[in-house]
C-alpha cells in the first residue's frame, strides 16, 4: 500500500470515522484513499473555516476526533479561526494538511508557507511525515495525541510524496494515559474553603458541565451553601428539566465583577482563574477581588468526575443531595420581537434532546433564564471568541447526533463567516434548524465602542458596525445554499416557523428580522 492508504486505513483502526475535508491538489493521494478504503465518511465543506468548525462540533458531541483535511498552508490558514476555537474548548481533531511534494518544496511555488509555523500555535502535537513508511505509526500517534485528556488538535503533515510512494504501514494507536486524580491533600483544602458557604465559589468547566459532573458540584453546594457557577463560554453543558441548573459568569466586565465581588475562596474544577475578554480602560483584568484565595483542584486534563465525587465524600454530600430544575418551560409571548420574547419562545418550544449551538453573540445573552426549565438538552458555545463557528459547528454536531434535532442560534454578521456551511447541511441531509439573529449590525461591537471609551463616534466609525446598506437576505442566501429559509418579523411568525422547522428533516433556516 502507499502512504496515503496506510494513513486511512490507521485513521479507521483508530477510530476515526468522520473527515471534514476541502482537499487540493496535493491531497488527491490521499483523496483517492477514503475512496478505496471503507470506514470514514467524507465530508465536503467549501470552505477550510468550515472544516475545522464542523470537526470541533464533531468531538464535542462524539468525544472522539474526527479528521480534517485541508490543502497547504493557505488552507490551514483558512481553517485557524475555528482552530483556534476548536483548541479552546479543547476538542479532539486531526487535523491533515497536505504539503508539496518533498523535492518539490525548494523550488518555492506559490503555495509554499511554513505549515508547522502556522499549525503550532493552535495545536497541542505538529509533525511533518518524512516518509511512506512512517505516515501510518504518524498517524497513530497524532489519534492518541488527540485523545489525550483533555483534548486537543493534533496537525499531520503530509507531504505528497509520503502519500503516494508504496511502503505504506498501519500502525497501533499507543496507549493513552488516564487522566490523573487530585491529590487528598488538595480535596481537603477545596473542602475546607467550600465549607465557609456563600463567599466560596467552585467555577466549573469542561466535562464538569455534564450530567454526573453537575449532579456531584449541586450536591457539594447544597451540602456547603457555597456556589457553583461555570465559566463565561463552555464547549458543552447539559441542561434543562431534571437536571442541576447553574449560571455562568457574564461576559460583560462590568457584571462579571458583580457576580464575583463577594467570593471569598474560589475553588476551580477543569477550568482556569477567570479574567476578563478584553482589556477596558480604568478596569481590571482580572475578576476576582484582590483578597480572593484561588485554588486549583483539578485542571481540565484531570479526572473532573473523580474529583467531584472525592470533594463530595469529604464535605459528607451525597450525588441524591443536588437541587435539580423543575419543568418550567415559559409561556409563549405575543407582540414585538425582543431578545426577552425570543428566549421564551426557545425555552417553550424547545425539544426533547435538543443540542443547541449558540453563536448568538449580543441577541442571546439573557437566553439562559428563560431556557433553565426547558426539555433537557445540551447547549454550546463559541468557547474562543473568533466568529465564525456556530454554521459549521451545528454542522458537525448534526454528523454526530443525526438522531437529534439541531438548533443553531446565529448572529447575521458571524453567519456570514461561514455560510457555506449551509450547503454542506444541505448536502449531508442534517437535521438543523437554524435562527439569525437580523440586526442588521454587528451589534457586540456597538457596545465594546461604548465600553472601551472611544471618543465621539461619527458616522464612519458607525458605518464599519452596520450590516444594513444593503442589507443581508438570508432567506434568499439560504435557498441560494440548497436550503429551505422563511422570515420572521414577529413573535407570531417566529412561532409558527420554529414549529415548521422542528418538522423538518433536513436543514431550515429562520431570519428573524429585529
Amino acid at each position: 500500500m502507499n502512504g496515503a492508504e496506510s494513513l486511512v486505513k490507521t485513521l479507521v483502526q483508530g477510530g476515526v470515522e468522520v473527515c471534514f475535508a476541502n482537499p487540493g491538489t496535493s491531497e488527491m493521494h490521499f483523496v483517492a484513499a477514503l475512496d478505496s478504503v471503507p470506514g470514514i465518511r467524507c465530508v465536503l465543506c467549501l470552505f477550510e473555516g468550515g472544516a475545522t468548525g464542523a470537526a470541533d462540533g464533531y468531538a464535542r458531541m462524539a468525544g472522539k476526533p474526527a479528521a480534517t483535511l485541508l490543502h497547504l498552508g493557505p488552507g490551514l490558514g483558512n481553517g485557524i479561526a475555528n482552530l483556534h476555537n476548536a483548541r479552546r474548548a479543547r476538542s479532539p481533531i486531526v487535523n491533515i494538511v497536505g504539503e508539496h511534494a518533498t523535492h518539490h518544496i525548494p523550488y518555492d511555488a506559490p503555495l509554499t508557507s511554513d505549515i508547522e509555523g502556522l499549525a503550532r500555535p493552535v495545536s497541542a502535537w505538529v509533525r511533518t511525515s518524512r516518509g511512506a513508511g512512517a505516515v501510518g505509526a504518524d498517524a497513530a500517534e497524532a489519534i492518541a495525541a488527540a485523545s489525550r485528556e483533555p483534548g486537543q488538535v493534533a496537525t499531520l503533515i503530509l507531504p505528497a510524496d509520503t502519500a503516494w510512494t508504496d511502503g505504506g504501514k498501519v500502525a497501533p494507536v499507543p496507549p493513552i494515559p488516564a487522566p490523573k486524580s487530585p491529590s487528598s491533600d488538595a480535596i481537603d483544602a477545596a473542602a475546607r474553603a467550600l465549607r465557609l458557604g456563600p463567599t466560596s465559589m467552585l467555577l466549573l468547566g469542561h466535562k464538569a458541565l455534564r450530567a454526573k459532573g453537575l449532579d456531584w458540584a449541586g450536591a457539594i453546594a447544597a451540602r456547603t451553601g457555597c456556589r457553583i457557577v461555570a465559566q463565561v463560554s463552555n464547549a458543552r453543558m447539559e441542561r434543562g428539566a431534571g437536571r442541576v441548573a447553574i449560571d455562568r459568569i457574564p461576559y460583560p466586565i462590568d457584571m462579571a465583577l458583580n457576580t464575583l465581588k463577594e467570593v471569598r475562596h474560589l475553588v476551580l474544577l477543569g477550568t482556569s482563574a477567570p479574567v476578563a475578554f478584553f482589556a477596558y480602560p480604568g478596569k481590571p483584568s482580572t475578576l476576582t477581588p484582590k483578597d480572593c484565595a484561588i485554588q486549583t483542584l483539578a485542571t481540565p486534563a484531570d479526572d473532573l468526575i473523580g474529583a467531584l465525587a472525592a470533594l463530595a465524600e469529604a464535605v459528607g454530600a451525597k450525588a441524591g443531595d443536588a437541587q435539580r430544575q423543575k419543568s418550567a418551560p415559559p409561556d409563549l409571548p405575543q407582540g414585538a420581537l425582543t431578545s426577552e420574547k425570543i428566549a421564551a419562545v426557545i425555552g417553550a418550544l424547545l425539544p426533547d434532546n435538543a443540542v443547541v449551538c449558540d453563536e448568538s453573540v449580543t441577541t442571546g445573552r439573557g437566553f439562559f433564564p428563560a431556557t433553565r426549565g426547558a426539555r433537557p438538552h445540551d447547549w454550546l458555545q463559541l468557547s474562543g471568541g473568533a466568529i465564525g463557528l456556530g454554521i459549521p459547528l451545528a454542522t458537525g454536531v448534526a454528523v454526530a447526533c443525526p438522531d437529534r434535532k439541531v438548533i443553531s442560534l446565529e448572529a447575521d454578521g458571524s453567519g456570514m463567516y461561514t455560510l457555506q456551511s449551509l450547503w454542506t447541511q444541505a448536502r449531508e441531509r442534517l437535521n438543523v434548524m437554524t435562527l439569525i439573529w437580523a440586526n442588521r449590525a454587528y451589534a457586540i461591537l456597538r457596545s465594546e465602542l461604548t465600553g472601551v471609551g472611544a471618543r465621539n463616534p461619527g458616522r464612519k466609525a458607525l458605518d464599519m458596525l452596520s450590516l444594513d446598506n444593503p442589507a443581508l437576505d438570508w432567506v434568499s442566501l439560504a435557498r441560494g445554499m440548497g436550503v429551505e429559509g422563511v422570515r420572521a418579523a414577529s413573535i407570531e411568525e417566529l412561532i409558527d416557523a420554529f414549529r415548521a422547522g422542528l418538522k423538518k428533516s433536513g436543514p431550515f433556516v429562520i431570519e428573524v428580522v429585529l
